[in-house]
């Protein structure tokens, strides 16, 4: 009993994970990405068979499916009902451009999905409102309010900053929209509350231009992380970046996966 009370403290805690299973360009673009920028974790899976067998990790995740992709529409319901039953905490919904009303009502009625049925002909803004009210009330993001990436083991996560008339350099460990982790070759000594100003941080291809208050130091693995978080004055184009550079972090780490 305690294993499972500490498995949904942690799944309350860390939020649920969000998969569309072959979705649309316009889903993409519109849905997901504006999901990721709603600070929900969701990503794009290609490969139903790898999914439904990743599963048994997730066992708590919503699943959005495109059912015109892949198979049939009645062997699509014969997986969606075989999902139900393997996992039954997972919950689904539909995506399709058959907008018919008997079959709309026979997902809903008969394989009972719980995350709505969508027609791919609609405007996608509605479609997004729809989503995230969906998402809202089965408290897809538990108590985390941000996403965050792990970038210790790139090469492409990093950031300079000018200390006493030069600039030096850290690689970054993580990365949310309020702040980072990052460690230094040498220890410069930063002082807790000190502000920073003109910090770049090079993520992939994209270099970002940040202020940012030293919020402290841990010591982790032998090294000495420090960690810092950004002012308010943040461009929220910056913050759309950082969210997007999660996004492809994330997704790339879940593709070993599912994809």
């Amino acid at each position: 009993m305690s294993n499972e009370n500490e498995n949904n403290t942690q799944l309350s805690i860390n939020g649920k994970k969000i998969f569309f299973l072959y979705p649309t360009v316009p889903v993409q673009n519109q849905i997901i990405t504006e999901l990721v920028q709603q600070e929900y974790e969701a990503y794009i899976a290609k490969d139903h068979t790898r999914l439904m067998r990743s599963l048994k990790n997730y066992p708590d995740s919503i699943i959005y499916i495109n059912i015109d992709d892949k198979m049939p529409e009645v062997e699509w319901e014969k997986f969606i009902l075989n999902l139900s039953k393997s996992f039954p905490d997972v919950k689904v919904g539909v995506f399709s451009s058959n907008s018919n009303d008997d079959l709309k009502l026979k997902y809903i009625n008969v394989i009972k999905i719980s995350c709505g049925f969508f027609s791919l002909k609609v405007d996608m803004s509605k479609a997004v409102e729809a989503v995230l009210e969906i998402l809202n009330v089965l408290n897809a993001k538990g108590r985390r309010k941000y996403l965050r990436a792990t970038a210790e083991r790139e090469t492409n996560a990093s950031m300079n900053m000018p200390f006493n008339g030069e600039y030096i350099n850290s690689s970054v460990r993580d990365i949310s929209v309020v702040g980072l982790s990052c460690v230094f070759e040498h220890d410069p000594g930063l002082r807790k509350n000190q502000l920073y100003k003109d910090i770049q941080i090079k993520l992939q291809s994209m270099l970002l231009k940040v202020d940012a208050v030293v919020f402290g130091s841990r010591e982790e693995f032998g090294q000495l992380s420090y960690v810092f978080l950004f002012t308010q004055r943040i461009d929220p184009e910056v913050r759309v970046k950082i969210r997007k550079y999660i996004q492809n972090n994330l997704q790339a780490k879940m593709d070993n996966e599912i994809n």
